[in-house]
């Protein structure tokens, strides 16, 4: 008889809470169904079933957000604009545990009171919002804080794309611990996701955008949580900025030809047009300095940075340049009256490449050259190496016409070489997160993590590769207490970052 997989096993799970849900029985929205279907119910499970062996080493937590709507569109749904979970998976000591856990949200907890969405989504007006209220870059949309996370001085972040609240979570019982207020000076207009954690120096870089003048803000914040640095960049109009880049002096701003149709928003509407007669240009600033120097190379959006260093009298800067950025050769293998929307969403129609520019200090100029023929997107690298050269970045590939994630790609960007791995029919990935090795001395010396969702199986797993060995597979897979949906940004914190970390010997704490 075959030995039983490790995986059925039961596991003590407990229910923590559960949220009203207006959501209609046998939903068919391409995503809010299928690997989209979202959660209602909050768990919390220790000693969770293992396929393989979790290394010894392996010590922190693995953190990742998720769009998990929980009423229908006011009219049309799109997946940013779901409600944040974050999904938590720690290692310690050979062993996992697991939360997940329903950000608080001001829009939120009215939503909840309410049985109903009231903000406008991205695919709607503004105007169709049921209160004249709201946040984001453009107005009247719900913080669903639903994009991003990172963990800065001991707490995780939550934020959303278009600028909101920083909701405040404990990083190992995600509890809920209100929102920034960086004691009393938080920007009204609230901060963009993707702001970046420095680990030597414990800052955090961020920006934030809007419509009204002047329409981008750059800051720092220190290790104490404090404002230590805010100061405004000027720009020809209201800009769709989505990340950052820094090296050990610079902060790396942009303004992509991917932004709001000036015409159209002057009729009030919200159109995103790509202009390929204008460059993209990127502002170099020092990273607790004013002035702004601009470079111009190749009109293109880039949604995604990996990781930026100085070279001599350049910046090299990493990112995902985008082919087709209004995705106008894409296709949505789903309902074509989505087409039109969801088409923007998938690697392979706004044909996303892992891509260099080389900034000149001396000399103004921009040279380009293109890493990787590799259709992938979602790059992570060894935090250690933020800011600094590198030379490993682990990116995700999309499955074709959908925001999923099918596999991964591990780039050699120096040399070029690819080691890949699938994750296999009807399953689907979020960002993975490097975890360095305790102790570790080389940039590969350690683990990288990710968060499926098998739709041939059924099931959810946190699967854990070496990652100088992508292509072998994963060394561990670890079973989740439930299906849970597929998801994007995640982090690693390491075990020594976190406090608490080692006061008890339930790792969750008081349920």
């Amino acid at each position: 008889m075959p030995d039983r997989d490790p995986r059925e096993s039961s596991v003590d799970v407990e229910i923590i809470g559960r949220v009203l849900s207006t959501l209609p029985v046998g939903d068919d929205h391409p995503y809010r169904s299928g690997p989209w279907r979202p959660q209602t119910v909050e768990r919390a499970a220790v000693d969770l079933p293992v396929v393989g062996e979790i290394p010894a080493d392996l010590d922190g937590v693995y953190l990742r957000n998720t769009e998990n709507p929980v009423h229908p569109a006011i009219s049309d749904y799109h997946p940013f604009d779901g409600d944040a979970m974050v999904h938590l998976v720690g290692f310690r000591d050979g062993k996992a545990f697991y939360r997940n856990r329903f950000v608080r949200t001001d829009g939120f907890r009215a939503e909840q009171e309410a049985g109903r969405s009231l903000w406008a989504g991205v695919a709607e007006r503004p105007e169709v919002a049921l209160r004249p209220d709201g946040w984001g870059a453009r107005g009247r949309m719900k913080d669903a804080s639903s994009t991003d996370i990172v963990v800065h001085a001991g707490v995780a972040l939550t934020s959303f794309y278009q600028c909101g609240e920083l909701y405040r979570l404990d990083p190992l019982t995600l509890d809920d611990l209100g929102k920034s207020t960086w004691h009393g000076d938080f920007p009204a207009r609230g901060v963009s996701a993707h702001p970046k954690v420095i680990p030597d120096t414990g800052e955090m870089l961020f920006f934030s955008y809007g419509k009204d003048e002047p329409y981008l803000h750059y800051g720092v914040i220190d290790a104490d949580d404090r404002l230590v640095h805010h100061t405004p960049v000027e720009l020809p109009g209201p800009r769709l900025p989505h990340d950052m880049a820094y090296t050990e002096n610079y902060a790396i701003l942009n303004d992509c030809p991917l932004f709001w149709d000036p015409q159209a928003l002057a009729a009030g509407r919200h159109v995103a047009r790509f202009h390929p007669d204008l460059p993209l240009r990127l502002g170099v600033v020092p990273r607790r300095g004013t002035r702004v120097r601009w470079f111009e190379a190749a009109p293109t959006y880039v949604l995604h940075w990996v990781n930026a260093y100085e070279e001599g009298d350049e910046i090299v800067l990493d990112g995902f340049f985008q082919g087709d950025p209004e995705a106008r050769g894409g296709t949505f293998p789903g309902d074509r009256r989505y087409a039109r929307v969801f088409r923007m969403l998938s690697l392979d129609g706004m044909q996303t490449r892992l891509h260099r520019w080389r900034l000149n200090l001396a000399t103004g100029t921009v040279r380009e050259e293109r890493l990787s023929e590799s259709i992938t997107e979602f790059g992570m690298i060894n935090p250690g190496c933020a800011g600094r050269s590198y030379r490993y970045a682990y990116a995700s590939t999309g499955a074709p016409g959908w925001f999923l994630f099918d596999g991964l790609v591990r780039h050699d960007v120096r040399t070029g070489a690819e080691d890949r791995y699938r994750y296999g029919p009807g399953v689907f990935g979020s960002e993975t997160a490097v975890a360095p090795r305790v102790g570790a001395s080389d940039e590969d010396d350690g683990y990288l993590i990710t968060m499926t969702t098998d739709m041939t199986a059924d099931r959810s797993e946190c699967l854990v590769f070496d990652a100088a060995r992508v292509g072998d597979g994963p060394i561990a897979r670890v079973a989740l207490p439930e299906r849970v949906s597929s998801g994007t940004h995640s982090t690693w914190a390491a075990g020594a970052t976190l406090p608490g970390w080692r006061a008890t010997d339930d790792p969750l704490g008081a349920s």
